[in-house]
């Protein structure tokens, strides 16, 4: 099958508050959205799996205070090109470097939630010299998005039976589309555990438009073979974590948010759990680099979505520390 275009999904995109623009990366065209003064430090955004950009844009007009800022739609979501059998972590990281390259021309932080967060993650160690300035890790599935994994639980044990009902109903590209019986399948294919840690992680964000029993919007403009390449470890096998983490050159900031320890069953839930993030904190600081390590217990998986002041704070206060040491 071709690459996918934004142009052949027209029907599947709404408009927003903050104007949107493409750009030609060579494989792709990559989608973003960009406020603020150009004289400020530059941050880009990088939504998590089944995430527009947009689930930045309550976010924006506050970091849009303190950065010039650009959230961008991953290959194989929002508007920018769908790339059959090309979903890989080094595949998508390498298109944030060329984002950069060509858009920003100058160092970046970078900030990534949930698999946008591996990303980031990959960006701290592997991007081009001088290229990063920081990175932010919101609450990031390190080791536990890997299906062999040398620290904790895989992800066949944690998110990832979520992420094959995804492509199994709706099917790559959406071939199948079968939404009814995704809607089924969460209630009886998934364990209690998963089931009872999704409605911690995924409460709706306030202000959100009901989609009256359809598919939500973010899902519409989502590849659900992301998920069958989560799941199956096809992203993340040119991509072993702790290699990446010992190589990290720039300090992070990792902000760890719901997780605790099922009591019936001993299953980890959340995106990531406590020794998985200790293990994240050691091999940073043994590369030589500054880890802030921030708990939200509380916190929803999406900071950046449901509480974005909070979200703009904690990063630019940890931002402007890292500035100013420069």
């Amino acid at each position: 099958m071709s690459h996918l275009e934004a142009a052949d999904r027209a029907d599947s995109f709404v408009s927003h508050s903050i104007e949107e623009h493409v750009v030609d990366l060579g494989e792709i065209r990559m989608n973003y959205a960009t406020l603020g003064d150009p004289s400020l430090p530059a941050l880009v955004l990088i939504p998590s799996q089944s995430e527009s950009w947009w689930g930045y844009e309550r976010a924006m007009p506050l970091l849009a205070e303190h950065f010039q800022v650009f959230a961008i739609d991953l290959r194989g979501q929002g508007r920018s090109t769908w790339t059959p059998g090309r979903y890989t972590v080094d595949t998508m990281a390498g298109d944030v470097v060329r984002f950069i390259d060509l858009v920003i021309g100058r160092p970046t932080i970078v900030s990534g939630m949930s698999s946008g967060g591996v990303i980031a993650a990959w960006l701290s160690a592997y991007a081009k010299p001088g290229q990063i300035l920081g990175a932010v890790y919101e609450d990031t599935p390190l080791f536990a998005s890997e299906l062999v994994t040398s620290c904790g639980q895989p992800v066949n044990q944690g998110m990832g039976p979520s992420q094959t009902i995804w492509n199994k109903y709706l099917g790559d590209q959406w071939s199948v589309g079968n939404w009814e019986g995704l809607k089924a399948a969460f209630a009886g294919e998934i364990s209690r555990p998963l089931r009872d840690a999704l409605a911690v992680m995924f409460p709706p964000v306030e202000g959100e438009t009901s989609h009256d029993g359809r598919p939500p919007q973010n899902l519409k403009e989502y590849d659900p073979e992301w998920g069958r390449s989560f799941s199956s470890g096809l992203a993340t096998a040119g991509c072993d974590h702790a290699t990446m983490l010992s190589h990290v050159k720039v300090p992070v900031l990792f902000t760890h948010h719901y997780h605790q320890q099922d009591a019936e069953t001993g299953i980890y839930q959340g995106a990531i759990s406590d020794p998985q993030a200790t293990r994240v904190r050691e091999l940073v600081t043994a590369a030589g680099q500054a880890c802030t390590y921030l708990n939200f217990p509380g916190m929803p998986h999406s900071m950046h979505g449901h509480q974005p002041a909070l979200y703009t704070r904690t990063v630019s206060e940890w931002a402007a520390g890292l500035l100013q040491a420069r």
